[in-house]
């Protein structure tokens, strides 16, 4: 049994330490926001934050986790950073198809998180590991620039 938390609310999990924290949020909890993309941590669909950190739950094991703080999509929301890229996402209107856009929000945050007021060239980098293939990328390097603002 391994005690997690998840959205600042403990959860106790009895799963395999070799388990993703991807699996256990979407098969064991039932916390679909977070989405499985190419399971190689190379798209960012199923991007969480640990410890305000961008990581990618797909490669992200139970043994990996400890007494940090898991973030996912579901809670993103109840962070000011989290708040602010949301509200902009919206007003930016980003979202197409909208399937890589949890894990955009959540790498967005996480740059706010450690960068309050990003350049291109951070945002960029920033969110490099995060695909999407509807090309929404200008809109995201808008919104996220609206919510540093």
């Amino acid at each position: 049994m391994k005690t997690i938390t998840i959205n600042g609310k403990t959860h106790e999990v009895d799963v395999p330490d070799d388990m993703p924290l991807l699996w256990v949020l979407r098969d064991v909890l039932g916390m679909t926001g977070t989405k499985y993309g190419c399971g190689i941590a190379q798209c960012g669909a199923c991007t969480v934050l640990i410890d305000d950190m961008a990581v990618r739950s797909c490669q992200t094991t139970m043994d990996m986790i400890d007494a940090q703080q898991i973030t996912t999509i579901e809670g993103v929301g109840e962070t000011e950073s989290g708040r602010k890229i949301q509200t902009a996402w919206l007003e930016k209107e980003v979202v197409q198809c909208g399937y890589c856009q949890s894990g955009q929000i959540m790498s967005a945050t996480a740059l706010l998180n450690s960068n309050a007021k990003p350049t291109d060239s951070d945002i960029d980098e920033a969110m490099a590991g995060n695909i999407c293939r509807c090309g929404t990328y200008v809109r995201i390097r808008d919104a996220i620039h609206t919510a540093a603002a």
